[in-house]
């Protein structure tokens, strides 16, 4: 059968069209993305303004005529940390759901860690060991890890590269000493959970979702998006330090025509750097691995999981 995932995120909403069946491996068929940062659209009361509520439904609908247009039988549409920290999100939910029929469910931040994890897992499988998966997202950074499907520990900290850049970092060049503030922040975030994480002992396999990460390791060396899913990719701590000092010193301008950097993320690519070398240094991280699959291909996996038992 043809699935869509409607993904409400920070930074984008995404539609995933695949061909799935349960036991099957799922097939992506078509992708259908639209920039439109939420998580920058909150005023000073934290609330999703009109503008962003009525972008927000015009991209839906979108959304639900591209699904329509590649035959998709069902689609399952969930929002982020933008939607679920907004101070009128129910009011947003009530509008998108009058306005389009959409019923967006709402991820906690931990469920977006252990559906991440899911996905890892099944695309490394159980040879993998323990695994430890780390996803920057817009508003968010989810940390897991595990033996098995279900993490053993999922945590979700308000890190995400878009969040901090506008929270953070209002230069362009953005000031040193603003940088300087950030990275203490993020690493005293990130160093209240790794006592969390060590108790179960050091992981087998270090990975990494998001399209910071993908950018990062590009930038490091990794091979390019048109060379395949099953290409591996990886990024080494000493790579991701030598770049975080180049890209402190651009605007954003300069880091888009850096290869793998989108237009749209190159503002935010400090930002989720300084995540991404603060989780590798405080959790003894020296090489990890990306994973193409994330947050989307997790909530596909359990739908079908689903289907499987009913």
């Amino acid at each position: 059968m043809r699935l869509g995932v409607l993904d409400v995120g920070s930074n984008t909403v995404h539609l995933l069209v695949v061909d799935a069946h349960p036991g099957a491996r799922p097939l992506p068929a078509h992708s259908h993305k639209t920039e439109l940062r939420l998580a920058q659209l909150l005023d000073g009361s934290g609330a999703i303004g009109p503008e962003g509520v009525e972008s927000l439904i015009g991209v839906v609908q979108e959304a639900l005529q591209a699904a329509e247009d590649k035959g998709v039988e069902s689609v399952l549409p969930f929002a982020t940390s933008a939607v679920r920290e907004a101070s009128n999100a129910d009011d947003v939910l009530a509008r998108v759901r009058e306005e389009t029929g959409v019923e967006l469910t709402v991820l906690t931040g931990e469920e977006e860690a252990r559906l991440t994890f899911l996905a890892v897992r099944r695309w490394y499988g159980w040879s993998a060991g323990k695994l430890l998966v780390l996803d920057i997202g817009g508003g968010s950074l989810e940390i897991a890890y595990g033996m098995d499907e279900e993490p053993e520990r999922a945590v979700s900290l308000p890190l995400g590269a878009g969040r901090l850049t506008a929270g953070w970092l209002p230069g362009d060049p953005p000031d040193p000493a603003d940088i300087r503030a950030l990275r203490r922040h993020v690493r005293a975030e990130i160093a209240r959970t790794v006592g969390e994480f060590s108790r179960f002992g050091a992981p087998d396999h270090v990975v990494a979702t998001s399209k910071t990460f993908k950018q990062l390791a590009r930038l490091a060396g990794a091979a390019r998006s048109a060379e395949g899913l099953y290409v591996q990719r990886e990024l080494k701590r000493g790579s991701l330090e030598a770049w975080v000092p180049q890209l402190a010193g651009m605007t954003a301008a300069q880091r888009a025509d850096l290869p793998g950097v989108s237009e749209g993320r190159a503002g935010q690519l400090l930002a989720g750097a300084l995540v991404a070398e603060g989780a590798m240094d405080l959790f003894g991280v020296e090489n990890l691995e990306v994973c193409p699959w994330a947050l989307r291909e997790g909530v596909i996996l359990r739908r079908l999981d689903h289907m499987g038992s009913s």
